[in-house]
């Protein structure tokens, strides 16, 4: 019997941009063109001033560790427990949830403001998530 798979994003109009993105390597976020906020996740408006022009534009990738939890429960189609749930703030600005890759799942690994930074994991043709990965040097 095959194995659950991880549930899949559904693109929709307003979050394509960003799944195009991934999907080419990039991680892209919104700056609305009246106020300058950086926002995530993806909306056809600013979240701080209701304004519709916004513009996309590709983001360093670069972050750290805000917060973690590490789950234990082997609950969720697709995931190998432990792994770590994570929020990751960017350079940028907004903050994302995503997971830690390339790191120990434990406490003592994943420190908080630890420096981060963007990889991508294929899930098919169509998503490509963005996951985090502790930046090198």
């Amino acid at each position: 019997m095959a194995e659950p798979q991880r549930a899949r994003p559904k693109p929709t109009p307003e979050t394509q941009h960003f799944w195009d993105g991934t999907k080419a390597g990039e991680l892209r976020l919104q700056r609305c063109d009246a106020c300058a906020h950086v926002y995530f996740p993806p909306r056809p408006f600013c979240p701080s001033c209701a304004s519709r022009k916004v513009s996309i534009f590709k983001a360093s990738g670069k972050g750290f560790l805000y917060s973690y939890v590490i789950n234990h429960r082997p609950a969720a189609p697709g995931f190998t427990p432990p792994y770590a749930i994570a929020v990751v703030e960017l350079a940028e600005g907004p903050r994302m949830m995503s997971n830690i890759i390339d790191c120990p799942q434990t406490p003592e690994a994943l420190e908080l403001d630890m420096k981060l930074e963007v990889a991508y994991q294929k899930l098919d043709d169509a998503i490509t998530l963005p996951v985090f990965r502790p930046a090198k040097g």
